[in-house]
C-alpha cells in the first residue's frame, strides 16, 4: 500500500489522541482503529498497524503506573494468565473471517460498547480485599477481554477498568493502572500474530508508535493526578464522540 503525507496526517495526531486518553480511562483503539481506516488501510493491516502503535503505548503506561505502586500485581497476573491465549485466539479469528466482515463488526461494534459505558453507574471506590473468588474473576475477565481485544480491540481498557472496579473491588485509579499491564499483554499477543500474518507497514506504525508513546506517558500522568472523576469524564466523552461519528459516516 501506498503511503502519502495525509496518511500520516490523519494518523499520526490521531494516535497520539488514543494513546493519551487510553492510558486515562481506556478505549483509546475507538479512535486510532478508526483513524487507520479512515487513512485508507484495509481492517488488517490498519489492527496489525495499531496493535504496534499500542503495545508500545501500553508499555509506556504501564512504567508509569509501575513507579507510581498504583498496580496490584496479583489479580494483574490471574488476568493475564486468562488474556493470553484468548487474545492470540480471538486474532486468529478476525484473521479468518477476513476485512469485510471485521470492517461491518467495527461499525456495530463501537456504538454498543460506547452505550454500555454510558448506562454504567458509578462504580465501587472503596477498595476490596483480593480474595480467592476474586483473583478467580480476575482470570475470568483477563479472558473474556484478551479474546475480545484480539478478535476486535477498541475499548478493552474500559471495559478492564470497569470489571475491575466493579467485581473486584478496585478504586477507578488502581483499577486502569491495574488494567495496564494485562492490556499490554493481550496488545502483545495480537500483535505478534499480526506480524506472522505480515500485517504491520512498519513506515506508519513505527513512526505512529512514537506518538503513542508521548500520548501515554501525557495521559497516564494526568490519571496519576487528577484521580477518578478524569478517567470517568474521559472515558464517556470519547465514546459519545464516536457515536456522533459513526452515525454521521452510515448517513454520509
Amino acid at each position: 500500500m501506498e503511503l502519502t503525507v495525509e496518511t500520516y496526517l490523519i494518523v499520526l495526531p490521531l494516535v497520539f489522541l488514543a494513546a493519551l486518553v487510553d492510558s486515562i480511562g481506556g478505549g483509546g483503539g475507538l479512535i486510532s482503529l478508526p483513524a487507520y481506516t479512515l487513512a485508507g488501510l484495509p481492517y488488517g493491516l490498519a489492527s496489525g498497524c495499531n496493535k504496534f502503535s499500542a503495545c508500545f503505548a501500553s508499555m509506556a503506561a504501564t512504567f508509569r503506573f509501575f513507579k507510581s505502586k498504583k498496580i496490584l500485581w496479583l489479580p494483574a497476573a490471574f488476568a493475564i494468565a486468562g488474556t493470553l491465549p484468548c487474545a492470540w485466539f480471538g486474532t486468529w479469528l478476525s484473521n479468518r473471517l477476513g476485512n469485510e466482515f471485521m470492517h461491518i463488526f467495527m461499525i456495530v461494534a463501537i456504538p454498543v460498547v460506547a452505550v454500555l459505558v454510558a448506562l454504567k453507574k458509578d462504580v465501587q471506590t472503596q477498595p476490596k480485599p483480593v480474595t480467592r473468588g476474586r483473583l478467580l474473576l480476575c482470570l475470568l475477565s483477563g479472558g473474556l477481554m484478551g479474546l475480545y481485544d484480539g478478535f476486535f480491540g477498541p475499548g478493552t481498557g474500559t471495559f478492564l477498568i470497569l470489571l475491575f472496579s466493579s467485581l473486584i473491588g478496585m478504586d477507578m485509579v488502581t483499577a486502569s493502572a491495574t488494567a495496564k499491564p494485562v492490556n499490554l499483554a493481550s496488545n502483545a499477543t495480537s500483535l505478534i500474530t499480526r506480524i506472522c500474518a505480515g500485517q504491520v507497514i512498519y513506515a506508519l506504525a513505527v513512526p505512529a508508535m512514537c506518538f503513542s508513546v508521548a500520548g501515554a506517558w501525557i495521559g497516564s500522568k494526568l490519571a496519576l493526578t487528577r484521580g477518578a472523576k478524569l478517567i470517568r469524564y474521559v472515558m464517556l466523552g470519547v465514546l459519545a464522540l464516536l457515536v456522533v461519528k459513526l452515525v454521521v459516516d452510515l448517513l454520509a
